[in-house]
C-alpha cells in the first residue's frame, strides 16, 4: 500500500552495499512514510540480535547495534578479563584483552566484534522482514487515524490497478483503498488512471497485520452524501432524506422532508432547474432519482412514491408485513418496474413486501367471489337493504334504482351500478368492496 517497499532493498549483494542500502531505506521511511530513523534502527537491531544468537554460537551475551547514518552493523559479544581462562564463551586472557582495549584490567567485561562474515545476508534478510512488518504496522496506524473516523464521507482517488477480476485498487496519496467488484454497479466500467469518488465505507484489518480503507460507490448512503455536497439545506439541517434505497446504476428513491415550512425539501433537493439533482445524476452516470415528500404512514409514503400512478385498493396481510395493491392496468408495468425493481425498491422504502394486481385481474376475482356470495341460500340476502356505515342517502338511492336487496347488489357489476345517476364507477366500486368485505 502506498508504494510498498523500495525496489533496493531486493537486491543486496554484499556487506558495504547492504549499508549504503540501509540508510537509503531509512531516507525512503522518513520521507514518504514518516517512521523515524530510530524506530526502524531499534526494530532492526532487536530482530538481527536473534538472528546474531543463532550464526554466533556459543556466546551468552550478544549485541547488535546499527549506526543511523552509515548503516555499519556491529555484532558484540560481552566477556569478561581474566588471567586464566576457563570458560571460553564468557572470558577473554587479559593480552588478548589489551589489543582491543590497552587499559583494561583483569575483572572488567568487554565488547568483543564477532560479526560473522556472512552477516551482510543474513542482515539483509532479516531488515526486509522488519523493514515490511513496520511498513504494514506504520501504515496500518496512518489509515486509523486518518480515515477511521471519515466512515461515510466521500474520497476521491486515482484507480492504480485491478485485481481479482474487477476490485480495484484506488491511489488515495498516503494510502490505497480498494473498490471492490460488488461495491461498484454493474453499469459501470473504470479505466487506470482514471480520477474516482466513492464512498469511505469501512476500515479493517488484514491477515497480514495491516490494514485496508474499503470503498463503494454501490451503497445508498454514497448518494446521500453526494446530495449533501450539492444541497446547502441538507447541511444546516433544514431539509432531511429520512428514506433512501437504491438498485446501483438504475434508480435511487428518496423522501425528504423540511424543518421549515417556507422551504419545499424536494425544491431544495432538485434544485433550479434540476441543477443539484443533474450533478449527481452526472457522477451516477444517470442513473434515474425519484425525490418525494416523506410520509410516517407507510401507505402515504408509498402513494408520494408512486405519483401520479393511484392505488385503486390496498390491503394488509394478517401479520401486516404484506401489502396488497391493486393498480390500473395500464400502470401495472410501471409499479412493478423492470425485473420487478420498481416495486422491490418500494417494498424496502415502507419496509413491506408488495403484492401487485391489475385492476382488471381484481375485478374478475371480487366479481366471482360476489357471484358465489349471492348464491348462498341465506335468508338474510333477500332482507331490505342495510349496510352498515353506508350513509341513508346512498342507500336510498340504491333502493330507488331497484338495488332493494343485498343478493340484487351482490349480483351486480360496478358498471351496472354507476349507470345511476348519483353513484359514480369510483363510488359503485367501493360500494360493492364494503358488501364483499362485509358478507366474507
Amino acid at each position: 500500500m502506498g508504494g510498498g517497499i523500495p525496489l533496493i532493498f531486493i537486491y543486496l549483494p554484499s556487506h558495504n552495499s547492504m549499508n549504503k542500502d540501509l540508510v537509503a531505506i531509512f531516507e525512503y521511511l522518513e520521507r514518504e512514510k514518516g517512521i523515524k530513523r530510530d524506530v526502524i534502527v531499534q526494530a532492526i537491531e532487536e530482530a538481527l540480535r536473534t538472528a546474531a544468537r543463532k550464526s554466533v554460537k556459543g556466546l551468552l551475551s550478544v549485541s547488535v547495534s546499527i549506526h543511523p547514518k552509515t548503516g555499519e552493523i556491529e555484532v558484540l559479544a560481552q566477556k569478561e578479563v581474566v588471567d586464566k581462562v576457563t570458560l571460553p564463551d564468557e572470558e577473554i586472557l587479559l593480552d588478548q584483552a589489551r589489543l582491543l582495549y590497552p587499559n583494561c584490567e583483569v575483572g572488567e567485561w568487554i565488547d568483543i566484534n564477532v560479526t560473522p562474515s556472512d552477516f551482510g545476508r543474513i542482515a539483509a534478510q532479516t531488515a526486509k522482514q522488519v523493514i515490511s512488518q513496520k511498513l504494514r504496522a506504520a501504515e496500518r496506524d496512518v489509515i486509523y487515524e486518518e480515515y477511521r473516523h471519515r466512515i461515510n464521507e466521500i474520497i476521491s482517488g486515482t484507480v492504480k490497478k485491478v485485481v481479482r477480476g474487477a476490485t480495484l485498487i484506488v491511489d488515495l496519496g498516503k494510502v490505497e483503498g480498494i473498490l471492490p467488484e460488488r461495491f461498484y454497479p454493474r453499469t459501470e466500467q473504470h479505466r487506470i488512471g482514471e480520477r474516482v469518488q466513492a464512498l469511505l465505507y469501512e476500515v479493517k484489518d488484514t491477515e497480514n497485520g495491516g490494514a485496508e480503507v474499503v470503498l463503494s460507490r454501490s451503497d445508498p448512503e454514497f448518494v446521500k452524501q453526494l446530495f449533501y455536497l450539492e444541497v446547502p439545506e441538507l447541511k444546516d439541517e433544514t431539509v432531511t432524506i429520512e428514506r433512501i434505497v437504491r438498485d446501483a446504476g438504475y434508480r435511487t428513491k428518496m423522501a425528504v422532508r423540511s424543518s421549515d415550512a417556507k422551504v419545499d425539501p424536494v425544491g431544495a433537493c432538485v434544485g433550479v432547474r434540476g441543477s443539484r439533482v443533474k450533478n449527481v445524476i452526472r457522477e451516477l452516470n444517470n442513473e434515474k432519482i425519484d425525490i418525494f415528500s416523506f410520509a410516517e404512514d407507510p401507505v402515504t409514503l408509498l402513494k408520494e412514491a408512486l405519483s401520479p400512478v393511484e392505488i385503486k385498493q390496498y390491503s394488509f396481510s394478517e401479520d401486516g408485513n404484506t401489502l396488497f395493491l391493486v393498480v390500473d392496468d395500464e400502470s401495472y408495468p410501471i409499479v412493478l418496474g423492470k425485473r420487478g425493481m420498481n416495486a422491490r425498491l418500494n417494498g424496502e422504502l415502507i419496509g413491506k413486501e408488495l403484492q401487485i394486481q391489475k385492476w382488471s385481474d381484481y375485478q374478475s376475482a371480487t366479481d366471482q367471489e360476489r357471484e358465489q356470495l349471492s348464491s348462498a341460500e341465506d335468508p338474510e340476502l333477500d332482507l331490505p337493504l342495510q349496510i352498515e356505515g353506508m350513509s341513508p342517502l346512498i342507500l336510498e338511492t340504491l333502493i330507488s334504482a331497484g338495488f332493494d336487496t343485498l343478493r340484487k347488489l351482490l349480483k351486480t357489476t360496478s358498471q351496472e351500478l354507476a349507470k345511476i345517476p348519483e353513484i359514480s364507477v369510483d363510488m359503485a366500486n367501493k360500494i360493492l368492496e364494503q358488501i364483499r368485505k362485509q358478507r366474507a
